[in-house]
């Protein structure tokens, strides 16, 4: 007894010659689509959320990834594969807001999200599920494990107008660097001199710290 979806194979029913629906094909998009956004979830959520200190990056990964899945796998069936995917890394991998620029922990774990969807919309009959779980659940251990067990530490630069000028001098460097702590509250662990102005008596600073450390926790109040 022949069932509903192969009746709706056999008959192909279409529209303007498009297909109205092909069961198969919906099936995987649903089961794909929802297996993606679960690996999303826990890597966001669970890995991201709890390690930085950055919030506004949620929407943007959610949506990068949902949409670049979705395209890769709706185009899939052109035969683009391979050459579209590097393309998308192309392009996505090198965005940066133009009101700003995306931190270097941010934008791995864009490049994350990206490499997932394309991973899970690309993967052909060759690749069987246990293969997809597979690299899906060592991605998410992995970088679980560079978050939690490394301890990687996130340096961060902030940079400053400074007006106390005889503190820009070599052998006044352990002044510079204490009296940039009390002002900010912030640890320390390198100062990189842009720019003096003798004129103006002031001088252009990037402080370097951790937004991990106990002093210096993040660079917004």
């Amino acid at each position: 007894m022949e069932t509903i979806t192969d009746t709706l194979s056999k008959e192909s029913l279409r529209l303007f010659d498009i297909k109205i629906i092909n069961p198969d094909d919906f099936g995987q998009l649903v089961f794909r689509f929802i297996f993606n956004l679960f690996v999303l979830f826990v890597i966001i959520n669970y890995i991201y959320a709890k390690n930085s200190n950055r919030k506004d990056f949620y929407f943007s990964y959610f949506a990068v990834s949902m949409t670049i899945f979705t395209l890769c796998f709706l185009l899939e069936s052109v035969k683009l594969e391979i050459g579209f995917a590097l393309g998308l890394f192309a392009i996505f991998g090198i965005i940066r807001y133009r009101t700003d620029a995306i931190p270097i922990k941010e934008m791995t774990y864009l490049f994350v999200v990206i490499g997932i969807a394309v991973i899970n919309a690309l993967s052909n009959k060759k690749v069987s599920y246990i293969e997809l779980i597979f690299t899906n659940t060592a991605i998410i251990a992995a970088v679980w494990v560079l978050e939690k067990i490394l301890k990687l530490k996130q340096e961060v630069c902030l940079s400053i107008l400074y007006e106390n000028i005889d503190n820009i001098h070599i052998m006044k460097k352990e002044e510079l660097y204490e009296d940039i702590q009390q002002r900010t509250g912030i640890k320390v662990k390198r100062i990189e001199i842009e720019k003096i102005s003798y004129l103006r008596d002031v001088a252009w600073l990037k402080v370097y710290h951790d937004i991990n450390d106990s002093n210096g926790n993040s660079n917004t109040f």
